[in-house]
């Protein structure tokens, strides 16, 4: 994940980057210098050499990518990609808000074949509630104009997914309808960045009750029962996999070793920028793209803890019968002061409803065929 540009043209309440107790973009420059593109460049190609890789994705992130400009973004992927050669296939997406997202940008995407992830948090009502400008202006409008452009006929091949953060003030089945109604590929649901220090909106730290698990499985039942399944709803089908004896490919379920590492624009090498959530200086490693390898991070303690599995867990996930599952729950969820990140999930009484759930309607819908192919037999 390369951190493209530092800064961002939205002021959303709830973003890791600029509200949350790593303040570190502040003293990061705003736009990642040539120099360091080129050195980042250096180091995917000495990794997809190193290990005899046929493919590397490349997430172009921020604050915002798009406000580095065209031409910029253009020189990234073109210099990556020259940097690997012949030797892997290069898959690049970038993550925007889309209020930048133009015919130059998509004409742009189209030639170098980027695929675009846009943020959104479902309809007017749900996005002006924390998706604002600086000024407090609104960014539907805006958002929906770039959305207008990706999903017409001449670029709707670039589309990749919606990204949404979950507000249970929203309704969920309003809210998917209108995320669906874009046709996108892909839908992310994602849980507020939260952890016991800072509890997610709703949710009292240790309460019984279910909020964003009830938000969940409202949505999952209208998608459930939709045949054939409209979209693919990332975070559903994960759970899903797992159930089934598959692994996960996120970090937010599951026990798969985390597999990403961030470049901050300044060239620091970082672990996932969500743990900015919990304590400044979260993410930093000391590493740097001009003089250490990425294979440098599987050292450090903090990436080290993420590729554990079920070891890596608290001693109460170790011994849920969903834990292999909910994998404890996304890593920068787990962390409290004194205990570090070695907790359930802030979210675990939600993981737990939503997957069982998810478990009860398979389970039923299994019996059902099982019984029906019993019958024709």
């Amino acid at each position: 994940m390369l951190k493209v540009h530092s800064r961002c043209n939205l002021a959303c309440d709830y973003c890791y980057m600029y509200e949350m107790p790593d303040q570190s973009w502040r003293f990061r420059p705003r736009r990642m210098s040539r120099e360091v593109i080129e050195q980042t460049a250096a180091r995917i190609a000495e990794h997809v050499h190193a290990h005899g890789l046929d493919a590397v994705e490349v997430v172009l992130h921020g604050g915002e990518p798009l406000l580095a400009g065209v031409e910029h973004l253009g020189h990234v992927v073109r210099t990556i990609r020259a940097a690997v050669g012949g030797a892997a296939r290069v898959g690049v997406r970038v993550q925007t808000n889309a209020v930048l997202l133009d015919e130059r940008y998509l004409r742009l995407f189209d030639e170098l074949g980027v695929r675009v992830g846009v943020s959104l948090d479902g309809d007017a009502e749900a996005q002006e509630r924390h998706r604002r400008t600086p000024d407090g202006r609104g960014s539907h409008a805006a958002v929906t104009a770039g959305l207008r452009l990706l999903t017409g006929e001449r670029y709707r091949h670039l589309f990749d997914r919606l990204l949404c953060t979950i507000d249970i003030r929203n309704d969920p089945v309003r809210t998917y309808e209108a995320l669906l109604a874009w046709g996108p590929p892909t839908i992310d649901f994602l849980l507020p960045l939260a952890n016991w220090e800072r509890p997610p909106p709703g949710r009292a730290p240790g309460a019984a009750a279910t909020p964003y698990a009830d938000w969940l499985i409202a949505i999952f039942d209208r998608w459930y029962g939709t045949a054939p399944m409209p979209v693919r709803v990332r975070l559903f089908g994960e759970i899903m996999h797992l159930l089934l004896g598959g692994a996960s490919t996120v970090e937010s379920v599951g026990i798969s070793p985390a597999a990403t590492v961030v470049v901050e624009t300044d060239g620091a090498i970082e672990q996932g920028s969500a743990l900015k959530a919990a304590y400044p200086g979260a993410p930093a490693t000391g590493l740097h793209v001009a003089r250490d390898r990425f294979d440098q991070a599987l050292a450090l303690p903090g990436f080290a803890a993420r590729q554990l599995g079920v070891a890596g867990q608290a001693a109460r996930c170790r011994a849920c019968p969903v834990g292999r599952v909910c994998g404890g729950g996304h890593f920068a969820h787990r962390y409290r002061r004194g205990t570090g990140f070695a907790n359930p999930s802030v979210y675990c009484p939600d993981l737990f409803r939503l997957i069982t759930h998810i478990r009860s309607r398979m389970q039923a819908d299994l019996r059902g065929r099982a019984a029906v192919g019993r019958v024709a037999r």
